[in-house]
């Protein structure tokens, strides 16, 4: 469960201490598209918790998710409709559910050590 979270760290990292430049017009595709593999990352985060994660499932995810955000955005805009923020409407939810699971087996995790280390102690 540690290795997703340095790599989402480390990620993050790099693309703050790159010198890429995104140019403007692209800046909302790419947000849309981060958004996207910020929950497939949360969702490959959750999945190795209940321990039914799968690499091929991930790896699929992560792309398809990120080029179909973008590709919605960008028929959105082709059809001039802000699809963008059904985009973000969507994805932020997802996002805050995952983290609100992974939340909840963090905290039942710890209270399971707690009790076990308190039966011992008897």
């Amino acid at each position: 469960m540690i290795a997703p979270i340095l790599g989402l760290i480390c990620g993050v990292f790099i693309g703050v201490a790159s010198k890429v430049v995104i140019p403007y017009g692209y800046s909302g595709y790419v947000a849309i598209a981060i958004l996207a593999c910020l929950d497939s990352v949360l969702g490959g985060i959750y999945a190795i918790s209940q321990k039914q994660f799968d690499l091929k499932i991930f790896i699929s995810g992560f792309f398809c998710n990120g080029i179909l955000a973008v590709g919605l955005v960008l028929l959105g805009n082709q059809l001039n409709i802000n699809l963008s923020i059904a985009a973000v409407v969507v994805y932020g939810s997802r996002i805050f559910n995952n983290f609100s699971q992974i939340r909840r087996f963090l905290l039942n995790k710890t209270q399971k050590q707690i009790i076990v280390v308190t039966e011992k102690e008897e």
